[in-house]
């Protein structure tokens, strides 16, 4: 019965996927070589380079230090300012979290403006209104500016923070945390940062279920008090607006925020590493690993060699025409993306790449990230790579140079990054000047390769053995980036077979016997899958090998599945088709209803020991027919926990994870009333809500 319940839950992920595939072929025209006399198939010599207007800001600055820009833009009756306070780096310690506390707590209103008749006045105008620990967002129709610019005022120098508010907020921070410590994502992201940079530098720090109780009311209130301050803060004003009144109404509203500037810290230097290492965070239900390489850069957009940087990054790893995806993803098919990052800053930054591959793979996966590093270190690029990744950056420049925000943060930058006025009016040019021996100097200056620092979040006991052989160091750390001894492996008994830990959960649930004569299964459940409502369905299974599956949204069915026997019709929002044959040899070959009441010896193989949610667990590798499939069985409890297998699909092999959760006893028989399901990066969970065991279930449901 569970592997029914994982198909299913497989099967509308999967469904959603195709249906747009196929929408999307559909849609493509056919192609056509030449058009009256053109040939189509010859891309166009590429013309002069485009001349684009650069808004130039007009100025002033406030007594209290606050500088404001003011960018006119008559083409649009809107208006949108951007306050920004471009403080240097706090760290909070064993306090983090403070800032992201603050800027859940701000925008609810003022001390004398309650927050619903706060929010009212702004839906009022219609306008767009945000804010945060760093400052506050606008955006609204020119005529409504001087309401709105009242309004964002109040909220900045006036915020209402309340006990209660923190205290909400603070629960949902705690709770959102848990959900964090399973995701391997979030755990490779922060571990990242904290190796990199060490966790004592505030680039370091990460929130954690450690610091988060830490934080109390006081601390909100003087981080606000001492770092929501005009000093080092700027006001960016961009459209339908003029520069006398802008300086008029913000030297009324901004004039009394108290003076004062936040001053920087001294932290410890981040420091590369002298070698090649590899940094391993075990997290016993990755399916697959986070593998990253990183060192740390002062790559400032004031640099000479600032373009070229740009340059080498998007031929290595700037989209899906980079080379680490063209290898990672395109000829090898390991990963749905690999990328690499950098960008200038100010302050010290890092170079990164990344991927996430199968586990099997990861050692491989590492080489092949440390190929393309050596290779764009020593070889020139070819013209045709440097000429797109131009071509990729003047035209995305050009698309975006006349948005507000975009002209909002290009008159920012040149005041916070220390850039010439021009810069950006030399910046297609400045593209364009860099040639490949910039682009290979470049990446031998930035892109570290022999001290590389690796960073791999993943099983251990499926990643562990291929790393160890791959003559590179070794540390180990846990998921607050502290180290930690290597992790050790609990051997199987010698008298426990993969027979005998499948008898022990037939046990646990009730019994061989009763388990192996069940004849039906009816159950309703609900799921949430990312959709914009909860989906509620229905699965009936019929013994032998019968099963039926309804899902459906506003009482509307998106997908339904049914097997008679011998053919699977399978029926969703795109379409409808009928699988038999050897598309549905596993299904026929079911014998009963939960399968393991019916595994013979020649199917398993017991393959070791394992952790599920922080448990040993047996691992038990089942065959069934021509595929295989992994089943996790809970030391303690006897029962099982987990299941892994691999599905083909138009988009390549994707790797199923679900885990079975909340047992509960129905009518004698054990059976699981939660489970999760992780597809790639989507997760579903499905809550069983009533289980009918042996009745309401016919032939002719099916």
């Amino acid at each position: 019965m569970n592997k029914i319940i994982y198909s299913v839950l497989f099967a509308f992920i999967l469904g959603s996927c195709t249906t747009t595939q196929v929408q999307n072929a559909e849609s493509q025209p056919e192609m056509e070589t030449t058009t009256q006399g053109i040939d189509r198939s010859i891309r166009p010599t590429p013309g002069p380079a485009p001349k684009v207007n650069i808004g130039k800001p007009q100025t002033f600055t406030l007594d209290n230090g606050l500088k404001v820009m003011v960018v006119e833009n008559n083409k649009l009756p809107r208006v949108s300012f951007n306050l920004v306070m471009d403080n240097p780096p706090v760290a909070e310690g064993d306090k983090k979290g403070v800032r992201s506390m603050l800027s859940s707590m701000m925008g609810n209103g003022t001390s004398k403006t309650p927050k619903d008749k706060f929010n009212e006045e702004v839906d009022f105008y219609g306008a767009n209104v945000s804010f945060h620990a760093g400052g506050a967002y606008a955006s609204t129709l020119s005529k409504y500016f001087p309401q709105i610019l009242d309004l964002v005022s109040q909220g900045v120098l006036d915020p209402l923070l309340t006990k209660e508010e923190f205290e909400s907020e603070k629960a949902k921070m705690i709770e959102g945390l848990k959900a964090d410590e399973k995701s391997v994502t979030s755990v490779a992201s922060n571990v990242q940062d904290a190796l990199v940079f060490g966790k004592s530098h505030p680039f370091g720090e990460f929130l954690n279920d450690k610091t988060a109780p830490n934080i109390t009311f006081k601390d909100v209130k003087d981080y606000y008090a001492k770092n929501f301050v005009p000093g080092n803060a700027y006001m960016v004003v961009v459209g339908d607006v003029s520069f006398d009144e802008v300086k008029n109404l913000v030297s009324k509203k901004f004039n009394p925020w108290k003076k004062a500037t936040v001053k920087a810290q001294n932290y410890p230097e981040p420091k590369n590493l002298a070698a090649a290492t590899i940094n391993f965070v075990d997290m016993p239900n990755a399916v697959q690993s986070e593998v990253s390489t990183l060192n740390v850069t002062n790559l400032k957009m004031s640099d000479p060699d600032y373009f070229a940087a740009l340059m080498a990054n998007q031929i290595l790893g700037g989209g899906g025409e980079g080379r680490l995806f063209l290898n990672l993803r395109e000829a090898n098919g390991w990963t749905y993306g690999s990328y690499s990052r950098i960008r200038g800053d100010k302050d010290v930054n890092r170079f990164m790449t990344t991927a996430s591959v199968r586990n099997a793979v990861t050692d491989s996966a590492i080489v092949e990230m440390l190929g393309e590093l050596g290779r764009i270190r020593t070889e020139l690029v070819s013209e045709e790579e440097l000429k797109n990744a131009k071509a990729k950056f003047v035209g995305n420049f050009v698309m975006q140079v006349e948005k507000p925000e975009v002209i909002a943060r290009q008159a920012l930058q040149i005041e916070t990054q220390n850039l010439p006025a021009d810069f950006y009016e030399n910046y297609i040019r400045n593209i364009n000047a860099v040639t490949r021996e910039d682009v290979m100097a470049a990446a031998k200056k930035y892109f570290g390769k022999d001290n590389a620092r690796i960073v791999v979040v993943g099983k251990a006991e499926d990643v562990l053995p291929s790393l160890q052989k791959m003559n590179l160091p070794i540390k180990y750390y846990n998921r607050y980036a502290e180290e930690v001894e290597a992790p050790k492996f609990e051997k199987v008994a010698a008298d426990v077979t993969p027979m005998s830990v499948v008898n022990t959960y037939l046990d646990k649930i009730g019994g061989k016997d009763k388990v192996k004569a069940l004849k039906s299964v009816k159950a309703t459940f609900s799921m949430e899958a990312g959709a914009p409502q909860p989906l509620e369905g229905t699965l009936l299974q019929l013994a032998p090998n019968r099963e039926k599956t309804e899902m459906k949204m506003n009482g509307m069915t998106v997908m339904s599945q049914s097997f008679d026997g011998t053919t699977l019709k399978v029926a969703g929002m795109g379409g409808s088709q009928e699988l038999s044959g050897d598309e549905v040899a596993d299904k026929v070959a079911k014998k009963g209803i939960i399968d393991q009441a019916f595994y013979t010896a020649d199917q398993l193989e017991l393959a070791g020991m394992s952790k599920v949610n922080g448990k040993d667990a047996y691992k038990v590798k089942v065959k069934v027919g021509k595929i295989t499939h992994e089943e996790f069985y809970d030391k303690a409890s006897g029962l099982l926990v987990q299941s892994v297998a691999t599905q083909e699909t138009p988009q390549g092999d994707i790797q199923m994870v679900t885990r079975f959760e909340d047992y509960k006893a129905v009518d004698g028989i054990k059976v699981p009333f939660k489970m999760f399901q992780e597809v790639g990066p989507q997760t579903v969970v499905m809550e069983i809500k009533t289980y009918e065991l042996n009745k309401g279930v016919s032939q002719s449901d099916f």
